[in-house]
């Protein structure tokens, strides 16, 4: 029995700023759901290997009858040919998992770099801040000095 399950999208790594609602809980729920499906698939494909395993050895048996060889024969290509329908499925679940790891490894990574970049232009935007504060600081101080030079009594006086 052969099961397929192509969710293509997130899964693997919740990492959240801990809100309770919105698209991290969304995809939180989004990722326990296609862990229950992956788990039934793998449930599903290992009970078919074992079921059908089982069922070979047990129609293995020696008859003298030819058509009942023939028949068992033909049982026993039916069950590997399961068995491999069944192996296949999990190596095919094996596969999606990896690409869901390396996959949701960029989601993060692009999440941690998009929250970095937010924090850099904040910091950006506060200094840019500063930085005028400190040239209007500065503007003040040279007009105070400006008007104090020229109001002084030591411009006035010729040198001699």
């Amino acid at each position: 029995m052969m099961m397929k399950n192509k969710a293509g999208g997130a899964g693997g790594g919740m990492s959240g700023s801990g809100e309770g609602a919105g698209p991290t809980a969304a995809a939180a729920a989004a990722a326990l759901q296609k862990q229950k499906a992956l788990l039934q698939r793998v449930e599903t494909d290992i009970t078919s290997v074992v079921d059908n395993f089982t069922q070979i050895v047990n129609v293995a048996r020696v008859s003298d009858l030819p058509v009942k060889n023939s028949q068992e024969a033909y049982m026993m290509e039916m069950r590997a040919s399961k068995m491999v329908q069944a192996a296949d499925s999990i190596l095919k679940l094996v596969s999606e998992l990896k690409q869901t790891a390396i996959f949701s490894g960029f989601a993060s990574l692009n999440d941690h770099v998009e929250q970095r970049i937010a924090e850099f232009d904040q910091e950006a935007d506060k200094t840019n801040r500063l930085l005028a504060r400190i040239g209007d600081d500065a503007s003040a101080s040279l007009k105070e000095l400006e008007a104090h030079y020229y109001s002084s009594a030591q411009r006035l006086t010729p040198d001699v």
